[in-house]
C-alpha cells in the first residue's frame, strides 16, 4: 500500500504591500531631499552639535573672504535687507536673517557682517552651522 504524502501549504506573510510602503517611503525621501536650494561648492559650514539645524532656503552665505553671498551673487547688508523687505511688504517688524558661514571664515568678520546686518534692520541674525558627527 503507497502512502500518500502531504505537503503542508505554509502561509507566508504578503511582502509585496510591505514593498510598495517602503518604495513610497524612498520617493518621499528623495523628493523632500530636492527642496532645498544646494549650498556653494566651496562652502564649509563650522560644526556644532545642534540636532535642531535645518538649513534655510534665503540665507546668506559668508565666504572665507568675507565676501558676503545673497541668492547666488555679491551682497550689502543694506541690499538683502530691502530685497527682504520688498518680498514680503506686509510684514515690517520681526525681519530674521540666516547667516551661513564659511568654516575658514574669521570670527570677526561673522560677528561684523551679523552687526551690519542688524545695525541695516534685520530683527535677529542667526548663525547657521553643520551638525558634528559623534
Amino acid at each position: 500500500m503507497r502512502r500518500r504524502l502531504t505537503t503542508k501549504r505554509i502561509q507566508s506573510e504578503p511582502t509585496l504591500p510591505l514593498i510598495n510602503i517602503v518604495f513610497l517611503m524612498l520617493i518621499f525621501f528623495l523628493v523632500a531631499a530636492q527642496l532645498s536650494r544646494p549650498l556653494e561648492g566651496d562652502l564649509q559650514l563650522v560644526h556644532t552639535d545642534d540636532p535642531e539645524l535645518i538649513p534655510p532656503p534665503d540665507a546668506l552665505i559668508l565666504m572665507q573672504d568675507g565676501q558676503l553671498m545673497f541668492r547666488g551673487s555679491e551682497a550689502v547688508a543694506e541690499d538683502v535687507i530691502a530685497t527682504l523687505r520688498a518680498d514680503a511688504p506686509g510684514q515690517e517688524a520681526g525681519l530674521t536673517l540666516r547667516l551661513l558661514p564659511d568654516q575658514r571664515a574669521k570670527a570677526h568678520d561673522v560677528m561684523d557682517t551679523a552687526a551690519a546686518l542688524r545695525g541695516a534692520g534685520a530683527d535677529a541674525v542667526f548663525i547657521v552651522t553643520q551638525r558634528a558627527l559623534k
